[in-house]
C-alpha cells in the first residue's frame, strides 16, 4: 500500500518538476533575447551618435564630439517621456529615436524630418532649389526610395511648390510627419526595453557595518 502510495506521489511530482525546468528555460531565453535586443540598440544608437553632424555645419571638434557621446543619466533620459520636443532637443535622444525607428521600419519619417529642418536653414535660393528637388525624389514622389505616408493632395501641392522652390515647401508634409511620429512612434519608444534601460538608476549596495 505504500509502495503504491509511494509511486503516484513520485508520478504526480515529475510533471511538476518538467514544468519548473521548463519555465525556467523561457526565462532564461526572455532574458538572453533581452540582452540581444539591447546590443542591437547600442549598436545602431553608436553608428547614429557618430553621423549625427548637423548638415551645413563643420565637423566639430575632437572634444565636443567626445561630449555627444556622453551617456545622459536617468533623470536626462526621463525628460525626454515630458515631451516630444525633449527628445528631438537631445543629440542622444534623437540619435536613440532614429536607432528605434530602424528597428521598426520607418526611419524613413525622422530622416525627412531632419531633411526639412536643414532645408528651412539654407539662405542660397538655388541651394534652396537643389536641396527642394532632392527631398522631393527621396521622400515624396510616387516609389520613391525613402517615400513617406501622406496624402495624394499634399504631394501634388508639394510638386507644385518646388518649381519656385520657398523655404515652406515642405511645411505641412514635414508637420504632418511630425504628427504620425508623435501620436505612434514616440509612445513606443517610451515603452521600448532600451529606453527604459537608459531610466534605470544604478541600484547602489550598501555593506553592512560591522558591529
Amino acid at each position: 500500500m505504500q509502495g503504491a502510495m509511494f509511486l503516484a506521489v513520485q508520478h504526480d511530482c515529475s510533471p511538476m518538476d518538467k514544468s519548473a525546468g521548463s519555465g525556467h528555460k523561457s526565462e532564461e531565453k526572455r532574458e538572453k533575447m533581452k540582452r540581444t535586443l539591447l546590443k542591437d540598440w547600442k549598436t545602431r544608437l553608436s553608428y547614429f551618435l557618430q553621423n549625427s553632424s548637423t548638415p551645413g555645419k563643420p565637423k566639430t571638434g575632437k572634444k565636443s564630439k567626445q561630449q555627444a557621446f556622453i551617456k545622459p543619466s536617468p533623470e536626462e533620459a526621463q525628460l525626454w517621456s515630458e515631451a516630444f520636443d525633449e527628445l528631438l532637443a537631445s543629440k542622444y535622444g534623437l540619435a536613440a529615436f532614429r536607432a528605434f525607428l530602424k528597428s521598426e521600419f520607418c526611419e524613413e519619417n525622422i530622416e525627412f524630418w531632419l531633411a526639412c529642418e536643414d532645408f528651412k536653414k539654407t539662405k542660397s535660393p538655388q541651394k534652396l532649389s537643389s536641396k527642394a528637388r532632392k527631398i522631393y525624389t527621396d521622400f515624396i514622389e510616387k516609389e520613391a526610395p525613402k517615400e513617406i505616408n501622406i496624402d495624394f493632395q499634399t504631394k501634388t501641392l508639394i510638386a507644385q511648390n518646388i518649381q519656385e522652390a520657398t523655404s515652406g515647401c515642405f511645411t505641412t508634409a514635414q508637420k504632418r510627419v511630425y504628427s504620425l511620429m508623435e501620436n505612434n512612434s514616440y509612445p513606443r519608444f517610451l515603452e521600448s526595453e532600451f529606453y527604459q534601460d537608459l531610466c534605470k538608476k544604478p541600484q547602489i549596495t550598501t555593506e553592512p557595518h560591522a558591529t
